[in-house]
This record gives structure tokens, C-alpha cells and sequence, in this order.
């Protein structure tokens, strides 16, 4: 008896990593094969979406400027090439002092999507080929999926829009690193739902 609750049990967490496997799997159609870890780390993370900034030098500095795009949005070896030309920040100058670029440099690279446990981040990995190194989290394929069903016009047309790149202002709590469809509210539409 002992022994078939033994077996049982190592049944069902199996199938129950199986079926997650499935799920996760179907989720995130670009899936890179070489990165099967991020789909254990996902199952036994209880932590969603991505980590929300918590470093008051990055939220001042680059959220003068922008919304302050979580790290874990992007691999650290995208937000080193970012910031090794400040100068050339998206057709901006956004140099900053040698101290400070090195402080915002390390918490990007420590927060970042490659080692997050939250759900986002390792979607978003899992998106990325090995060489690939995204400037944009707009350029992600992971970004590109979860928003290809929102017609151009209401985001891009849209004046109080403009861009993909407006995360917080579609994603109400964006700030808190909640990327949940429930929460989106597109401007001048209302609630999305797809």
C-alpha cells in the first residue's frame, strides 16, 4: 500500500509537469528550444509578470525621460549594449556621468530577463534566440505575439498613443510589473478585450 502511494504520487507530478510543459509550450509558440529550464522555473515560480523597479537612481535617471522599463524586459546582454551608447539613445543623448552609468549598468544586468523567475521575463527569454540581443522590448517576439491581435490604429494611431512603447500607459498597474490583460486600458477605447 505504501509503495502505490509512492507510485501515485510520483504520477501525478509528473503529469502535472508534463501538462504544465503543454501549456506553457502552446503559450509561447517561439519557444527557443535551448532554454527548457525557463519552463521549470515558470512552474515552480510564484512570482508573475516581472519584477517592478525598485532602484530610485534608475527610476529618476530614466524615468525622467520614460516610462522605467523594468530589467527583467530584456537579457542583460541588451541592456549592456543600451547603455554602452548613451549617446545614441534612440535618436536621444542620454549620456550620464561614468559613476552613474556603471550603477544603472550592474542593476540592469543583475535584474534582468536572463535569470528572473518571473513569468514575463521567462517568456520572454524563451522568445529570444541565442544571438539575438533586442533593443526594444517592442522588438521581442515574445512582445510582438502577446499584441499582434490590437489593430495598428488604436495603438499607433491613436493620439494620445503613438507607440507600442507607451507600456504604462495601456497597462494600468505596468509599474508594478503586472502586464495582465485584465488590466489593459487602451486610451480613447476603454478596456481591451480580445
Amino acid at each position: 500500500m505504501k509503495h502505490m502511494k509512492i507510485i501515485v504520487t510520483a504520477s501525478a507530478i509528473v503529469g502535472l509537469i508534463l501538462s504544465a510543459s503543454l501549456v506553457i509550450g502552446d503559450d509561447d509558440r517561439y519557444e527557443n528550444k535551448e532554454r527548457k529550464e525557463g519552463v521549470f522555473r515558470q512552474l515552480f515560480s510564484k512570482k508573475l509578470d516581472v519584477a517592478p523597479v525598485k532602484n530610485e537612481l534608475y527610476r529618476e535617471e530614466c524615468g525622467s525621460c520614460h516610462f522605467a522599463y523594468q530589467p527583467g524586459l530584456l537579457p542583460s546582454r541588451s541592456w549592456k549594449k543600451m547603455m554602452g551608447d548613451l549617446e545614441n539613445h534612440f535618436d536621444e543623448n542620454a549620456e550620464l556621468d561614468k559613476e552613474t552609468q556603471v550603477a544603472l549598468t550592474k542593476y540592469l544586468v543583475e535584474n534582468s530577463a536572463d535569470d528572473a523567475n518571473y513569468k514575463r521575463s521567462i517568456r520572454i527569454m524563451n522568445s529570444l534566440s541565442k544571438n539575438s540581443t533586442p533593443l526594444r522590448i517592442t522588438k521581442t517576439p515574445y512582445f510582438i505575439r502577446k499584441h499582434d491581435e490590437i489593430p495598428r490604429r488604436l495603438v499607433q494611431g491613436n493620439p494620445k498613443l503613438g507607440s507600442f512603447s507607451k507600456c504604462a500607459a495601456c497597462h494600468v498597474n505596468a509599474d508594478k510589473g503586472s502586464y495582465e490583460e485584465d488590466d489593459v486600458r487602451i486610451p480613447g477605447v476603454g478596456k481591451w478585450d480580445d
